[in-house]
């Protein structure tokens, strides 16, 4: 259902019938894990994928940073220079 790199590649799904008989599969609620990492300072023009390329050397890991932060829309984590967030580590 999701690309392996995917936040949601290892979600569990779940069968559900709407009100009007159909069925539907969705992802069972995802709880966050603690992270750690190192603060960056975002800069003008910053953007997650281009942060998870350059710390974690894949921008499709930018739902990492979103994670660590608990942000629940992403780019509001680099909406604001000097403004600081955690980068979790590689692999962690």
């Amino acid at each position: 259902m999701f690309l392996p790199n995917s936040r949601y590649a290892a979600t569990p799904t779940e069968q559900t019938t709407t009100p009007d008989g159909r069925e539907v599969t969705s992802v069972v609620l995802r709880r966050l894990p603690a992270q750690s990492g190192d603060p960056y300072v975002v800069k003008d023009n910053d953007r997650l994928d281009l942060i998870a390329d350059d710390q974690l050397s894949d921008d499709t890991t930018f739902w990492r940073i979103a994670d660590a932060n608990t942000s629940l829309i992403a780019n509001d984590l680099v909406a604001d220079p000097g403004d600081v967030i955690l980068v979790p580590k590689p692999g962690s």
